[in-house]
C-alpha cells in the first residue's frame, strides 16, 4: 500500500476538541479542588497549579513533539518502548515505588511521582499496532500471533492486578483486543478470550474482600448508606442537585466535605452539579465528536499501523470516559479510574495530550 510521505493539514476538529477539554478540565479543577486545597494547604488554586506544573507543561512538550514526530518511526522502538514500561511497573514495587491508600502505582523521583501504568496506555497500543501492522496474516495464527498476544497481555495483566489497579487492566485488554480484532484475527479467539478473561477477573474479584464488596455495592448500593455506598450515594446526589442547568460554577456543596474524590474520579459528579444536564451532556459530546473523529480517521490512513493505532487511541479514550463516568453515575461499579483530559493527575494529562499529539501527526498524513 502506498502511503503519504509528505505531511498536509491537521485535523483542526482533533484539535479543537483536545484543546476544549483540556482547557475545560483545567477550569472544572479549580473548581472542584479549591475547598479541598484551602482546607490541606491554605491554597485554593494548589491542585490546579500543581495540574499546570507537572501535567499540562509535560502534556504540551509532549503534545507538540509527538504532533511534528512522523509516527511510522514508533514501529522500529515499539518493543523497547514496551520493554521500558514494564520494567517501570515492576520499578513500583522496589523501595522506588510510592505506595498511597493501599496501592502501589508510582514512583517517586524527587518531588515527582508519576504511574507507569498511564505510560503503558501509550507503549502497548504502539507495541501492537506494530507487532500485527507488519504481518496482516500474524493475527489469524495461533502459535504466530494469538499465543505471544496471550502471553505479553497476562504479564501486563498480571503485574496491574498486583498494584492493584483492576479497571486499567480491563481497559487495557478490551483495547487491545480491539486493536486485534481490527488486524484481522479470528473472530473466536476474541471471544475465547473474553470469556477467559471475564471467568479470571470474576475469580479475582471474589478471592479480593475490598473488590467483592465494590461488586455488592453495586448491586445494592443502599444497603450501607454511611459505609459501602457512601460514594455512589454521594456521587448521584450531586448529579441529580445539578437538575438541567446546574447549580453554577463553584457552587458545587458536595464537593465540600460530602463527596469523596471530588478531584479524582468523582469529578464529573461536580461537573454534572454545577453545570447541570445540559453542561454535562454537552461536555460528554465533545468526548463522542472526538472518538468518532479518531475512527473516521482510521478509515483514511494509507497503512495498517497508523489505523491500529487510531483504534487502540480511540477506543482507549471511549472505554476510560465511558468507565470513569459510568461508575460514578451507579451504571457500573465504582473503579477510581481518572476521567481522561479531566481529572487531577499529571501524568494522565500528559500521557492523553501526548496520545492527541501521535493522532494529530497521522491526520496530516491520511
Amino acid at each position: 500500500m502506498r502511503i503519504k510521505k509528505q505531511a498536509g493539514s491537521p485535523d483542526y476538529l482533533i484539535i479543537f476538541c483536545v484543546a476544549f477539554l483540556v482547557i475545560f478540565g483545567l477550569v472544572m479543577l479549580a473548581s472542584a479542588s479549591s475547598y479541598l486545597g484551602q482546607t490541606k494547604f491554605g491554597d485554593s488554586y494548589y491542585y490546579l497549579k500543581h495540574q499546570l506544573m507537572y501535567g499540562l507543561s509535560i502534556g504540551l512538550v509532549g503534545f507538540i513533539a509527538t504532533s511534528m514526530i512522523y509516527y511510522r518511526r514508533y514501529e522500529k522502538i515499539a518493543i523497547f518502548l514496551l520493554i521500558l514500561s514494564i520494567a517501570l511497573l515492576v520499578l513500583v514495587f522496589t523501595p522506588m515505588g510510592s505506595n498511597s491508600s493501599g496501592a502501589d502505582r508510582w514512583i517517586k523521583i524527587g518531588p515527582v511521582n508519576f504511574q507507569p501504568s498511564e505510560l503503558l496506555k501509550i507503549t502497548f497500543i504502539i507495541y501492537l499496532a506494530a507487532w500485527l501492522g507488519k504481518n496482516i496474516e500474524r493475527a489469524k495464527s495461533f502459535a504466530g500471533g494469538f499465543l505471544p498476544f496471550l502471553v505479553i497481555s497476562a504479564i501486563i495483566a498480571g503485574l496491574l492486578i498486583k498494584q492493584p489497579a483492576t479497571s486499567a487492566v480491563v481497559i487495557l485488554m478490551f483495547t487491545g483486543l480491539a486493536i486485534y480484532f481490527v488486524s484481522g484475527a479470528r473472530i473466536s479467539y476474541i471471544l475465547g478470550t473474553i470469556i477467559v478473561g471475564a471467568a479470571a477477573l470474576a475469580m479475582i474479584i471474589y478471592i479480593t474482600p475490598y473488590r467483592f464488596n465494590r461488586v455488592m455495592t453495586f448491586l445494592n448500593p443502599d444497603a450501607d448508606l454511611q459505609a459501602a455506598g457512601y460514594h455512589i450515594n454521594q456521587a448521584k446526589i450531586a448529579i441529580g442537585s445539578g437538575g438541567l442547568l446546574g447549580v453554577g460554577y463553584g457552587e458545587s456543596t458536595t464537593k465540600m466535605r460530602y463527596l469523596p474524590e471530588p478531584i479524582g474520579d468523582s469529578i464529573f459528579a461536580v461537573i454534572a452539579e454545577e453545570l447541570g444536564f445540559v453542561g454535562g451532556t454537552t461536555f460528554i459530546l465533545v468526548f463522542f465528536i472526538l472518538v468518532f473523529k479518531i475512527f473516521w480517521l482510521a478509515r483514511r490512513v494509507p497503512d495498517k499501523f497508523g489505523q491500529l493505532l487510531l483504534v487502540g487511541f480511540g477506543t482507549l479514550i471511549a472505554l476510560q470516559t465511558f468507565v470513569n463516568i459510568g461508575a460514578i453515575s451507579g451504571i457500573l461499579p465504582l473503579t477510581g479510574m481518572p476521567l481522561p483530559f479531566i481529572s487531577f493527575g499529571g501524568t494522565a494529562l500528559a500521557v492523553f495530550m501526548t496520545i492527541s499529539g501521535i493522532i494529530v501527526n497521522i491526520s496530516k498524513y491520511s
